[in-house]
């Protein structure tokens, strides 16, 4: 299969961040064979004029809890502990494997709608329900397990010891890790450090060296988490985790808030990947150092965390957040500029996954992983600064395709690898009945007036 995208400005993320205006790329099954201005002498398949339009690589999400998606909602204007305690714990510990895959599924189709073609999973309760959905929608992730070994309040479904959280780990690694042509793939996962021993944490660290994947864990992510550390290990989070020896090239940190200068260098020093998910921490976190981060050259990307923490999984949304925050509470227009943000959601987002050499930029030899944008929209025109527009005033509307492993997940703003009337439908099924075993209450927000005819 071939397929010419022509005449488009095509955005390419490469090491000299190329953009080609009136550009060409040429797909050929699941790569990008050609790119820029180039004559054409073969026959293709298809042949598509993106005249007006922008071509650029897929997004990706650094940090997107699958399993949390029917859950929309349930975590809106309570503290962190009725967040954990009231609302999310009850919620996940009552999933079962079909609610895992259809909140996978309603997860992904609204990851192919803004654009999102690769995302990282910090931990869910059931790999193979979040594998099945991932394989279906057609896009990347790394999945991994929500682990903890130890902590108050847990459900007594997750009350787990280190053998039994390492072991299920390795089966999933095992069972699931590099299917459906490579797009699914296991990373291990901490759910965080009031949870996780230091025999889990060092332990896991040393079987994602083994298998020569991934670690991934919400690190300093409230002020609560430091202070407890501080009194139970005399040290602040990252400074400990220093200490165990587990920073590394392949950590990936989220969130990270609660940050000494000292230990942004731990980060630097040791190649520590970071996801920044700035809707999220607008709620309780605080504010990361991000400027200081990029300054000292750490991989920093963009993740939108789960929807009970910020009801928008859409990393368009995000990008134009990460251009706001840091201008805001730095008082400093020019940090963390556009090309730096766009850089955070494709190229580094692919570093940190540790696929850089497949995706996150369009090269010749890569993964067809791309978007099709249609800036012709009232909300995003007009074009002086494509670059900034990108960040600044695109909406996932204006993202008309998006393409991974050289098919189309989505054409024309239609869904072409699922059914979305049918994920709809069994979302808002499965919510519901996991908020009823849970046992889930909310506030009446408004006075609810039925009619007379419904009493």
């Amino acid at each position: 299969m071939k397929t010419l995208l022509k005449n488009a400005l095509v955005v390419t993320m490469n090491a000299n961040e190329e953009v080609y205006s009136e550009g060409s790329v040429l797909v050929e099954d699941d790569k990008i064979s050609k790119i820029g201005h180039f004559e054409l002498k073969e026959d293709v398949d298809e042949v598509i004029d993106c005249k007006g339009k922008i071509i650029m690589p897929g997004l990706v999400n650094t940090h997107v809890h699958t399993s949390q998606q029917l859950g929309r909602g349930l975590g809106d204007d309570v503290n962190l502990l009725t967040w954990l305690h009231d609302r999310i714990w009850p919620y996940e510990s009552n999933m079962t494997e079909e609610d895992s895959y259809v909140s996978t599924l309603a997860c992904c189709l609204e990851q192919i709608k803004c654009g999102c073609t690769a995302f990282a999973e910090p931990g869910g309760q059931y790999v193979s329900g979040m594998a099945r959905g991932v394989a279906e929608a057609g896009v990347r992730a790394k999945l991994a397990k929500s682990v903890m070994d130890c902590g108050e309040g847990l459900p007594e479904v997750w009350q787990k010891t280190t053998e039994e959280e390492l072991d299920k780990q390795e089966e999933d690694l095992k069972k699931f890790h590099n299917t459906h042509d490579g797009r699914v793939q296991v990373w291990f996962g901490l759910r965080t450090i009031f949870n996780c021993t230091d025999d889990l944490i060092v332990r896991s660290k040393e079987l994602a060296d083994k298998y020569n994947v991934g670690l991934h864990m919400h690190v300093a992510e409230v002020k609560d988490e430091v202070e407890y550390m501080q009194a139970t290990r005399g040290e602040w989070t990252v400074t400990h985790l220093n200490k165990l020896g587990v920073l590394d090239k392949n950590f990936l940190a989220v969130h990270t808030v609660w940050l000494t200068n000292e230990e942004v260098e731990m980060f630097r020093d040791h190649q520590v990947k970071v996801s920044h998910n700035p809707a999220a921490a607008m709620r309780v976190l605080g504010f990361a150092k991000v400027p200081r981060m990029l300054r000292e050259g750490i991989c920093v990307t963009i993740g939108t965390d789960g929807a009970p923490s910020n009801n928008r999984m859409d990393m368009v949304d995000e990008m134009y957040l990460t251009s706001l925050i840091h201008k805001g509470w730095r008082l400093e227009p020019d940090v963390v500029k556009a090309q730096e943000i766009l850089r955070m959601a494709t190229i580094n987002g692919a570093k940190a996954l540790m696929d850089e050499e497949l995706y996150g930029s369009l090269e010749v030899g890569k993964k067809a992983d791309l978007i099709v944008i249609n800036p012709d929209s009232a909300g995003m025109l007009p074009l002086h600064d494509p670059v900034a527009n990108l960040v600044t005033s695109m909406h996932s509307s204006n993202v008309e395709s998006t393409m991974c492993d050289g098919k189309w997940l989505m054409k024309d703003r239609i869904v072409l690898s699922l059914n979305e009337e049918e994920v709809l439908a069994a979302a808002k099924e499965h919510a519901a009945a996991i908020r009823s075993r849970a046992g889930i209450e909310l506030p009446d927000r408004f006075p609810v007036v039925y009619p007379m005819s419904s009493k």
